[in-house]
């Protein structure tokens, strides 16, 4: 049962770190880059086109990309029988 609550943990800290790099990615693409047009989170939600702006919109992207996905995979793993 150890190794199962390290590998929770490892998924979490790579999820964590992978929502990270989009927001640094996005941080650097605002300094970086000129004349971006306003990032719109799920095409709804505008976002100012600062690296900050940038930042936000990267990191919630990934968020949900990866955490829907991640989200039904624990879901369904936790109805799984360990036994069959």
């Amino acid at each position: 049962m150890s190794s199962n609550v390290g590998g929770h943990r490892f998924v979490l800290g790579l999820y964590a770190a992978l929502v990270a790099v989009g927001g640094a990615a996005g941080y650097l693409t605002g300094t970086f880059v000129s004349e971006l047009s306003a990032p719109r989170f799920l095409f709804l939600v505008p976002f100012p086109p600062t690296p900050l702006g940038f930042a936000a919109y990267g990191a919630l992207t990934i968020a949900l990309v990866l955490g829907v996905p991640l989200g039904l995979v624990v879901y369904v793993s936790a109805g799984l029988d360990d036994d069959a």
